[in-house]
């Protein structure tokens, strides 16, 4: 898509160490144009050449990508945008690229103080690694900074200089009243309504004008002159969508507001030239501004980045779907699944899964590579949007979470209930070595238990082997099985106590429980229960359950032989000790 004729293009020499910047006009130069572009911004000295300089081309190969985050600091990091930085970062680090976080916070009415430190901690938690952007102590990391917008205001305007200094843009001071008269005439009309053509009030405003304007003290913001038809239509390729046809822009858009910052629109053009961004993933509400980027990206004379659109994650809610709100649901925010302990890489295997459907088979062939070894495929994407199944994040989290060793699972945990239970977090830090063996039961089998899908699930799972909190549950009594008494159960624990010895080996320990069994009335096994019931108080199950509550309140452990081991002679004594109430 060529610039068309009549229009003005920035383009910068083909040696790019060459800082002289080149101006191509069709219709000569206006110097009542140079005059109003000095009026408007008098303390700009620089010219694109000079920030070109600042700003040399990256040194990488034709096929690396480099991609951006570029969020707004406006509250939680939510959902579909972790989805799509996933994409991005993927994307870049796969061909050897960059990804950087850029952030825009331009619009200061709607920042949200600690922002950014939540974006970072995000993409942290969630292994996203950005290579450039800025950090936790304010400073920049990379060469392409400042990565804030707010940092860049200068940089913009040398360029919104430049485009009015050239015809390309111009001030418009319609105020609200104005704009709403133009619109009303249109609807009136029928026509389409906006800022464009003959309706463009100021478009051919001539310096004497913006001489009286401003010192009348008018408020103003420039605009682009547009060189688009709405008769005309652009096609672009989409990365995620393929082949897309849209309308040309035609309208005037706003690209520096009335308190001298640039609209979104027209900073993301320059950064993202500026910073050398060849690839943009975002959301699909932003397909319809694809002709005002490419506009933006022609008149300035910039190589236009290749976009890809992803549709919203949609939330299963009764029959139907719908995109996750933020102000209606928790579970739509990356906080939350930060505050509920899903561990970051589960999040983003489970992202891998909706981004490519063929993930989940590599996956099974590859089941000790991490997802960071998939190259995937934006093309293959799902066009409509990805449905987030919990029950499928669950089960990729167990299974993440399966694969770790007892000292890795006590690590993250040990980090995460710092910040959210920290009860927890005092228990697990006193008893350290204990906690990691309490985790490594059963995980150290060829097929390991897949018993957590969050860290918050580890408290409630293994509270009872600290005694701190084993005391305080078995205050309002024990749980036994429905068809054993206190009183029996009391036999069954006394009997255990003297035949326990913390050196049986499994084997040993089981063959006493039975004998035990046998002697209280229970049978030995459940062939003989089931072949006389009437003749037993109950089968071993019932006797060795009687002993998993009186050491854990529990009807559900992990191997009980397992846990007494874990708990060690002492405790285990201790604990039936107060399950039976007297010393034995």
């Amino acid at each position: 898509m060529g610039v068309k004729a009549g229009s003005w293009a920035f383009t910068k020499a083909t040696n790019y160490t060459n800082t002289a910047f080149i101006i191509k006009s069709i219709g000569g130069y206006d110097m009542s144009n140079e005059c109003m572009a000095e009026l408007l911004f008098p303390d700009v000295k620089q010219l694109p050449a000079d920030i070109y300089s600042l700003f040399p081309p990256r040194n990488l190969s034709s096929s690396a990508m480099v991609t951006r985050f570029a969020p707004s600091p406006t509250g939680s990091l939510n959902i579909g945008g972790l989805y799509a930085t996933l994409v991005s970062e993927r994307l870049a680090h796969q061909s050897n690229g960059v990804f950087f976080l850029r952030i825009e916070d331009t619009d200061k009415k709607r920042e949200i103080k600690g922002s950014i430190e939540n974006i970072i901690n995000s993409l942290l938690y969630f292994g996203i690694c950005f290579d450039e952007g800025p950090t936790f102590t304010g400073d920049d990391m990379g060469n392409y900074g400042p990565y804030k917008q707010s940092s860049r205001i200068q940089i913009y305007k040398v360029f919104i200089k430049y485009l009015v200094r050239n015809g390309l843009a111009y001030p418009c001071f319609c105020d609200t009243d104005d704009l709403q008269k133009i619109r009303i005439s249109q609807q009136d009309l029928k026509v389409t309504t906006g800022y464009y053509g003959r309706w463009a009030k100021h478009r051919d405003i001539s310096f004497q004008q913006v001489q009286e304007e401003i010192s009348n003290g008018k408020p103003f913001v420039i605009r682009l002159k547009s060189s688009g038809s709405s008769d005309s239509r652009i096609t672009y390729h989409d990365l995620v969508k393929g082949e897309i046809e849209l309308p040309e822009n035609d309208q005037d858009i706003v690209i520096m507001k009335t308190d001298g910052l640039p609209t979104y629109h027209f900073a993301h053009a320059i950064d993202d030239h500026l910073m050398g961004t060849t690839h943009i993933i975002r959301g699909d509400e932003w397909l319809s501004s694809v002709p005002i980027h490419i506009q933006l990206f022609e008149t300035l004379g910039f190589t236009i980045p290749q976009y890809g659109h992803i549709a919203p994650i949609m939330k299963q809610v009764g029959a139907s779907k719908r995109k996750f709100s933020k102000r209606k649901d928790l579970d739509g925010t990356a906080e939350y699944y930060r505050e509920q302990g899903y561990p970051g890489m589960a999040i983003s295997e489970y992202f891998m899964n909706l981004i490519n459907s063929d993930f989940e088979e590599w996956k099974m062939t590859n089941p000790n590579n991490t997802f960071r070894d998939f190259f995937i495929n934006p093309s293959k994407m799902n066009a409509s949007g990805a449905l987030l199944d919990m029950n499928k994040l669950s089960d990729v989290s167990k299974d993440v979470i399966s694969r770790l060793t007892g000292k890795q699972v006590f690590d993250y945990l040990y980090d995460w209930s710092e910040e959210f239970d920290s009860e927890f977090h005092t228990l697990i830090d006193k008893y350290q070595e204990y906690t990691v063996d309490i985790l490594n039961i059963g995980r150290t089998i060829e097929k390991p238990r897949k018993d957590y899908s969050k860290w918050s699930d580890v408290k409630p799972m293994i509270a009872f082997f600290y005694d701190e909190l084993f005391e305080k549950d078995v205050l309002s009594g024990y749980e036994l099985p429905p068809n054993v008494s206190f009183d029996v159960a009391k036999e069954i624990v006394l009997g255990f106590s003297k035949t326990y010895s913390f050196t049986n080996e499994k084997d040993t320990w089981f063959n006493n429980i039975k004998e035990l069994a046998s002697e209280l009335g229970f049978a030995k096994n459940m062939k003989e229960y089931k072949a006389n019931p009437n003749n037993y108080k109950g089968h071993v199950g019932d006797v060795a359950m009687v002993i998993r509550v009186a050491l854990t309140n529990r009807t559900n452990t992990p191997d009980l032989f397992d846990i007494m081991k874990v708990m060690g002679e002492k405790r285990v004594l201790s604990r039936l000790h107060t399950f039976f109430g007297h010393s034995f």
